[in-house]
């Protein structure tokens, strides 16, 4: 239960990202920004963190080890994740970017064969009903989508909904438990720099230096969502690790960002409030992620009582 909630206050940080990035895409910020000043600002923190936390030493060697492998993972799991929703933050308000991440509650069950395990069959079926949810919730206003806006705004977010838990399952498959949350996020903040410094360099060239607007919202994304989401939405997946049917779970919370995303953007961008359809959307993804608790909670009870 406790990997649950961490997971759910993730999806709470996370949902700045979707209506940041939107924010800053309205007030003219070049995406590329939006993509490499997000993670060039968390290494200093995550420095810090680390550091003060005396772990620096068993993470370089770790990444020493098998430096190839900490770039290419580091690159899949927060390159090809962040990259393309910030740019479908072009063409996609926050909500249906939010609402098409949710793709990521599927891709997490459907990479398991590539671990040696087997489908979450129960999970993935839980995982359909907060889909439903998010179908409906989106439904009305995703009607009004053009052709454009479904190619540019849509496939790149679906990319990044398989490439996270991708990356994020491979560097734990990787670490085999022998460093913690942050130092992970550290490693492949560092591993993934080569990637964030060329698309600074891109759009320094092309757009100029960025707005003091766009560096402070930046810098808000880097602490909400890449260090304090981050940190505890892989200390929950190191909760669930090994058990397939509750990292399911865990990711399943992620679907928390929709209604997240929607109350931000009401608040802060206003935009107008959701109709009833979107209400009973609401409504069915926090049923599904209900059910996904309960579904978990029942096996650990009868493990606790035969342990007992």
């Amino acid at each position: 239960m406790r990997a649950i909630m961490l997971g759910v206050v993730a999806s709470l940080f996370f949902a700045t990202t979707f209506v940041l990035n939107r924010a800053m895409e309205l007030s003219g910020g070049s995406w590329l920004y939006s993509a490499s000043l997000r993670y060039l600002f968390m290494v200093p923190f995550l420095l810090a963190i680390v550091g003060l936390r005396r772990q620096l030493g068993p993470l370089w060697a770790e990444m020493k080890s098998r430096p190839w492998q900490w770039l290419v993972w580091s690159f899949v799991g927060f390159g090809l994740f962040y990259a393309p929703l910030c740019f479908a933050a072009i063409y996609s308000p926050g909500w249906l970017t939010a609402g098409t991440w949710q793709v990521t509650i599927i891709a997490g069950s459907l990479l398991v064969p590539l671990f040696g395990q087997k489908i979450p069959m129960k999970g993935l079926l839980l995982s359909l009903i907060i889909l439903a949810g998010v179908a409906l919730m989106q439904a009305h206003e995703a009607s009004a989508v053009g052709l454009k806006e479904v190619l540019f705004g849509i496939v790149p977010i679906v990319l990044a909904a398989f490439a996270y838990p991708l990356g994020n399952r491979k560097m734990m498959a990787l670490t085999q438990g022998r460093i913690d949350a942050y130092q992970r996020v550290l490693g492949m903040t560092l591993a993934s720099l080569p990637f964030w410094l060329l698309l600074g360099v891109v759009a320094w060239v092309t757009e100029g230096p960025p707005s003091s607007s766009q560096t402070l919202q930046s810098l808000i994304v880097a602490l909400s969502s890449g260090i304090v989401a981050t940190v505890l939405f892989f200390q929950a997946t190191d909760m669930a690790k090994g058990n397939a049917q509750q990292l399911a779970v865990v990711e399943a919370t992620q679907a928390g960002e929709v209604v997240f995303a929607v109350a931000l953007e009401v608040l802060f961008l206003g935009v107008p409030l959701p109709g009833i359809w979107s209400c009973a959307g609401m409504l069915l993804v926090i049923a599904g992620m209900v059910l996904h608790s309960n579904a978990a909670a029942v096996p650990e009870a009868k493990k606790q009582r035969k342990a007992s």
